[in-house]
């Protein structure tokens, strides 16, 4: 059994059923990994042995990309994703923080880095004569290195919502674990298309989505996401399986229904970070099984729904996962609720998560020690993800560890709010972020996006967050921002930092208000 990527590519090398559909053409897995091992042996000709062997690729969800991602497996390289949002200096700096020292890129890209100050780095345009010429001249690949299991398949930035991205080494084992174990959970066949439309350059799709095609010999369909362009999608490729992080569920379900939607092949769609008002309509919408797990870049905390998972749980734990105080190093007590099922122990209960039997898969920051220090202390690696537990052991998310506000002396976190916020059928996203408190503090600020031609009035929301028990006086937002878009990541995280910034008077939209404790909203001008 194969226990490195480059095994298993090596073994798929001689299949005859389809690897790759994108627009109206197919490749096979021998065809496709005959393409990978020209790449390979090709850029293994220019790079220089004495450096790090990393090659980046700065490129769109194509087969070019799928190509690069198979050569690295099969060169025994390192492939480094490079996120193509990131623009100017920020861009050079994961670059050269990679120490690439190839870049490829296409025509779609090439213009990002044109200006670039980037020494010692080749760029080259997967697109060009050049790139033709040099493959023509590829000779036999001879691998830079047979990998064993924990040598770094792939270099993966964090999404940056609160700081530098930082890259995570992607061990061999971590995509072969990660695939094989969503192959088998979802029964994923050769049969089965993969529908892989989140960014490439992520752990996401790299975990969740080609890993899975790879462990199971299924095809790849390569796409950029689109909320109305999905099920055209789904059908033209007759894709049976997808994956997602963040919110492109929540996209797809504020376009119009249609009676004919559930009319496509999707079997499965399995990601992260959606609601659960998201899950269950998308499943109806669409026909298909939605799981939604919790799972960081790093590989080291991972948390799987089952059957019976309550609403607003994201599952329970592998072994060691567990809810620790940073400040005490002790485990927190299991959650307290009252008869209207609101948290009546937050300051206690909630907690980081963190895996008590050590790094896990988590192989550290490329090039950053304190980082990486910083995740694994007490023996422990703590994820910066604020959760808590119930009796039972389900696990809920409650935000990031800079997500706490203090409002009234009481401590909150986010994510409970959003949860609650989300009931409300008017509104298809949301993000809850602490604003300053005339006095001392924070208060709460709600930014909010409509589903497409709803309609919500100062009026509306505060009867309905009246209405809703579970929701303690001092959650109520103070401020009320409706707008267009929130401003979010290549991978559709939030980036709370940029509304933080603006305050509670951002620029544009609808601005409510209300004073002291009334639950009476206001508009402001």
């Amino acid at each position: 059994m194969a226990e490195t990527i480059q095994q298993l590519l090596r073994e798929r090398s001689t299949d005859t059923g389809p690897a790759v559909r994108f627009g109206d053409r197919q490749w096979t897995w021998r065809e496709h990994l005959a393409e990978a091992t020209t790449e390979a042996a090709a850029l293994l000709q220019l790079v220089d042995p004495q450096r790090p062997v990393h090659i980046g690729v700065l490129l769109g969800n194509t087969p070019d990309m799928l190509t690069a991602m198979a050569a690295a497996g099969l060169g025994g390289y390192v492939l480094c994703g490079i996120n193509n949002t990131r623009r100017g200096a920020a861009l050079a700096r994961d670059i050269l923080h990679a120490d690439c020292q190839i870049l490829l890129t296409d025509a779609a890209h090439r213009h990002l880095v044109a200006d670039l100050d980037l020494p010692g780095v080749r760029v080259i345009d997967v697109s060009s004569p050049e790139w033709v010429e040099l493959l023509a001249q590829a000779g036999h690949l001879l691998p830079h290195r047979e990998v064993g299991p924990t040598d770094t398949f792939m270099m993966i930035f964090t999404s940056g919502t609160s700081g530098d991205p930082k890259a995570v080494q992607v061990a061999h084992l971590t995509v072969l674990f990660a695939g094989l174990a969503l192959v088998q959970r979802f029964a994923i066949t050769a049969d089965d298309v993969c529908y892989l439309s989140m960014p490439l350059f992520h752990s996401n799709a790299l975990l969740a989505g080609w890993a899975v095609a790879v462990g199971a010999g299924a095809a790849m369909a390569p796409a950029s996401f689109s909320a109305t362009g999905l099920v055209g999608d789904l059908r033209r490729y007759g894709a049976t399986y997808m994956n997602y992080v963040g919110k492109p569920l929540a996209y797809v379900l504020a376009t119009p229904e249609h009676p004919e939607d559930a009319d496509n092949p999707l079997r499965v769609a399995f990601g992260n970070e959606a609601s659960d008002r998201d899950i269950t309509e998308f499943g109806r919408r669409f026909g298909c099984a939605v799981w939604d797990g919790f799972g960081s870049t790093e590989g080291a905390v991972i948390v799987t729904r089952e059957d019976n998972c309550p609403l607003g749980s994201v599952g329970k734990g592998f072994p060691g996962v567990a809810i620790y105080d940073p400040e005490t190093v002790a485990e927190c007590p299991t959650a307290e609720f009252d008869a209207a099922g609101a948290l009546v122990n937050a300051d206690k209960a909630i907690g980081e998560l963190v895996n008590t039997t050590g790094a896990g898969l988590f192989q550290g920051y490329y090039k950053d020690k304190s980082a990486t220090d910083d995740r694994l202390r007490n023996g422990m690696y703590w994820s910066g993800d604020l959760a808590y537990r119930d009796s039972d052991g389900w696990i809920y998310l409650a935000g990031r560890t800079a997500d706490w506000m203090r409002v009234d002396g009481e401590n909150m976190t986010s994510a409970p709010i959003e949860r609650i916020l989300l009931r409300h059928d008017a509104i298809n996203r949301v993000a809850v972020y602490p604003v300053p408190d005339e006095t001392v503090g924070d208060q709460i600020m709600a930014a909010l996006v409509l589903r497409d031609g709803a309609e919500l009035t100062p009026g509306d929301f505060g009867e309905f967050l009246a209405a809703q028990s579970d929701l303690s006086p001092k959650a109520w937002p103070r401020h009320v921002w409706i707008t267009d878009d929130l401003p979010s990541t290549a991978t559709n995280k939030v980036v709370k930092r940029e509304l933080i910034a603006a305050g509670a008077s951002p620029a544009g939209g609808l601005r409510w208000t209300r004073q002291g404790r009334a639950q009476v909203y206001t508009s402001q001008e």
